[in-house]
């Protein structure tokens, strides 16, 4: 599942409400939508077979989506059209929703649409065991180990180790200050936050419904009250207007730790560098 609907100021000029980053073709021959596309991809299908994408992005950007899929190949699964931004906590409620609307509980293999690797062997590898972990019930958060004590990240503090290589996480810390930041370098136990994370669209609304049943239940009645066209799901818009703006992370994330829900931590290392931070 990727989160399409960033506005694009971050790389102005290039970058624009019209034709955010995520549609640009930055390094490569492909945007960073497209990337990200071919990345999950590859974690999640099985002998060449493709998988459509779910994605949830802007109502002006509807086409771009689409067109820059069909470029390589791929037809979305659904594309779940905010009217308005409210944040990654209602969609990735919306996606879970329509998974689960259709009778199904995967595990969401969730990421951003505007962030790069260099090493995607490594990434599949983190991915894959992070799928089977989450499928076992628990939710999974890449962390990536800090190169330099970096103030424009997040952070993990990860705690004991628990099976397959993940860690339990302790805590979630916002971009630090300098030297807060190389204590945490130093330290050794602290990650940068990749907000890729992996989860069973059950459990992330289990943990919505817990931690902000203002959220899930706004979002269920803007989506009980879509539209489909094509590709193309709207939730109403009047009732989506409603819902409360937030992220993943306050929403529910940095509620987990100590919940009766996993939340666990698996090192990524393959290059990963975040454009939208």
């Amino acid at each position: 599942m990727i989160m399409a609907g960033g506005s694009g100021t971050r790389l102005w000029p290039m970058s624009r409400a019209s034709y955010p980053k995520q549609f640009l073709t930055l390094d490569g021959s492909e945007s960073l939508l497209q990337q990200a596309v071919r990345r999950l991809d590859a974690v999640v299908s099985s002998e060449g077979a493709r998988t459509a994408p779910l994605l949830v992005g802007n109502e002006d950007h509807r086409f771009l989506i689409v067109d820059q899929l069909r470029e390589i190949g791929f037809e979305p699964r659904a594309v779940l059209l905010e009217p308005v931004g409210r944040n990654t906590a209602p969609a990735l409620a919306l996606a879970a929703m329509e998974m689960l609307a259709a009778g199904q509980d995967p595990v969401l293999v969730v990421s951003p649409a505007d962030q790069t690797v260099t090493d995607p062997a490594s990434f599949t590898l983190a991915l894959r065991q992070a799928c089977k972990l989450a499928a076992d019930g628990a939710v999974v958060i890449l962390g990536v180990p800090p190169e330099r004590p970096e103030t424009g990240f997040g952070y993990i503090e990860a705690g004991d180790v628990a099976a397959d290589g993940a860690r339990r996480v302790r805590r979630f810390v916002e971009k630090p200050d300098a030297a807060t930041a190389q204590t945490y370098l130093d330290a050794g136990n602290f990650f940068w936050n990749s907000g890729l994370f992996v989860l069973k669209a059950s459990v992330w609304m289990a943990a919505l419904t817990t931690f902000r049943p203002d959220i899930a239940n706004a979002t269920q009645q803007a989506f009980d009250a879509r539209n489909t066209d094509g590709p193309f799901v709207r939730p109403n818009r009047q009732a989506f207007e409603a819902i409360p703006a937030e992220s993943v992370d306050f929403a529910v994330m940095e509620k987990l730790p100590g919940s009766s829900t996993p939340l666990l931590m698996l090192p990524l290392a393959a290059g990963w560098n975040d454009l939208g931070a």
